[in-house]
């Protein structure tokens, strides 16, 4: 976040009063966040993604930063400047935020799944509540920022999932086993996205289902946050690649294509792959025409040339490729019966393509006996910002999967005291009542269980609970890297 301020104003304005208006002696409260339904009807599950870089980002250093390290008066004289001038001087009282700085940290405990799991519909994902008495207003009053940068990573995670397991299945059907699936597609669309921040996010929970991408930040983000280093393992890969400045300005000095081409294969990268975009004028004609002129320099190149189309119908463009790249350049037969073009060249595409193109994409090249390692695919802002269903394209927000955090438990005057939202014409609007614990069945499948009082999290562990303390009184005490989540989300097999 670039223009900081003082985090206890990343609020509803309705948040600044009411811990006027709860009830007397309450000392507890403990909120869940939720995925309540999907309005996708491919997704009835959610990946659980994103918390462990909002707790580090919002939760110790924003907060450090903007708030517990800041002079007591600048935070005061900033949070009445605002509220006075904008929502009235009596309408709100500035006591809680003064008893908060002067406290020195966050009193909250969250519990949570492990990053990684697939969540059904109804499932809390975690849960947030106050560790002082004095501050049972607190976990609501976060409601607002943790929603707002809590749903995009997750269903940015949940969009990769979803790629990753077409992936799964037409790999598994037409490659060799030991082809990489974590490779098969690259994420293009920082430039799409709405923001810096929204591209980050985007990119990291892209990241858990592949490798490739183009955002380059999504790297520095996962190694603050989720415990990896890129000098030291996967964490996510580009790849060197032409855009239609490089071809349009050699056009204009070279008077043709073939120039630059050959320059690349022989002098600027002989022994690194890479893709060249050709579209730039006549895409067929370098295909038909200037590709066979440079069969010996591709031939003898140490690399990989992927050959990029970047407008028309994406489906007829790479998979018409890929026959014209067999026609010209041959290659071999794999295990499974599936045609794999020689390892010098490849189609790859990154312009339009959705969940259905890809799946048509690789539906027509299995039906013409090729193997669907033949192309690699760039996924845009598109994917990551709506989805296509039965000709409607239906955006994403939050309530995409109608993501909330809702309060179901308080204690006043010391006695338990369930609470719950059941309005009568909502029905998916309904909250949990009480405390929860999430269990796993012996199936494998996820359930919850409510109604119960808030005790130490141990407590609930013994009895098989998966919402666990990741986080409390401003210290993060359970750090997942991104090599756990990935194997928790693909079973160990990313």
């Amino acid at each position: 976040m670039t223009n900081k301020t003082n985090p206890m104003l990343l609020i509803d304005f309705y948040k600044a009063v009411h811990a006027e208006m709860l009830p007397e002696n309450i000392t507890k409260s403990v909120s869940y966040f939720t995925p309540r339904m999907s309005r996708v009807k491919r997704w009835d599950k959610v990946v659980m993604f994103g918390l462990q870089g909002f707790i580090k980002t919002y939760l110790i250093d924003y907060f450090n930063e903007e708030f517990f390290d800041k002079p007591f008066e600048e935070i005061i004289y900033e949070y009445k400047r605002i509220m006075d001038a904008s929502l009235g001087k009596d309408a709100y009282k500035i006591d809680k935020i003064e008893s908060l700085h002067k406290l020195g940290y966050l009193p909250i405990e969250i519990v949570s799944l492990p990053e990684g799991t697939i969540v059904p519909m109804h499932v809390p994902m975690f849960g947030i509540t106050n560790t002082h008495k004095d501050f049972a207003w607190l976990p609501q009053s976060l409601e607002s920022l943790i929603s707002a940068e809590m749903w995009h990573p997750m269903l940015a995670a949940t969009v990769g999932m979803t790629y990753r397991s077409i992936v799964n299945h037409y790999y598994g059907l037409t490659c060799d086993d030991y082809i990489p699936r974590s490779k098969a597609l690259g994420a293009f669309d920082f430039r799409g996205e709405e923001c810096l921040e929204s591209a980050v996010k985007a990119g990291a929970g892209w990241c858990l289902s592949f490798l490739n991408t183009a955002t380059v930040p999504t790297i520095p983000y996962l190694e603050k946050n989720y415990f990896c280093d890129c000098t030291k393992e996967p964490v996510a890969y580009g790849s060197p690649s032409t855009e239609h400045s490089v071809m349009c300005s050699n056009y204009a000095v070279d008077g043709d294509e073939i120039t630059l081409l050959r320059r690349l294969l022989t002098e600027i990268y002989p022994n690194t792959s890479f893709s060249a975009v050709l579209d730039s004028y006549d895409y067929w004609n370098i295909i038909d025409n200037i590709l066979p002129q440079l069969k010996t320099e591709i031939m003898n190149h140490n690399g990989c040339m992927l050959m990029r189309g970047d407008s028309g119908d994406c489906v007829e463009v790479v998979t018409k490729t890929v026959f014209k790249l067999w026609e010209e350049f041959g290659g071999t037969v794999n295990s499974k019966g599936y045609k794999v073009l020689d390892p010098h060249v490849k189609a790859i595409y990154g312009d339009s393509i959705t969940v259905q193109r890809c799946e048509e994409i690789y539906r027509i090249l299995m039906k013409n006996g090729f193997a669907c390692s033949n192309v690699a695919l760039g996924v845009g802002s598109f994917s990551f910002q709506c989805i296509e269903e039965d000709g409607v394209l239906k955006p994403f927000t939050r309530d995409t999967f109608s993501s909330c955090i809702k309060a179901t438990y308080c204690e006043i005057d010391g006695k338990a005291t369930p609470i719950f939202k059941n309005p009568k014409d909502g029905g998916f609007k309904k909250s949990q009542k009480g405390c929860c614990r999430v269990y796993t069945r012996y199936d494998g499948s996820i359930y919850y269980e409510d109604e119960l009082t808030w005790k130490p999290a141990t407590d609930y562990e013994k009895r098989g609970n998966m919402l666990i303390t990741v986080f409390k009184d401003g210290e993060l005490l359970k750090e997942q890297s991104l090599k756990e989540i990935r194997d928790r989300l693909h079973g160990g097999e990313f």
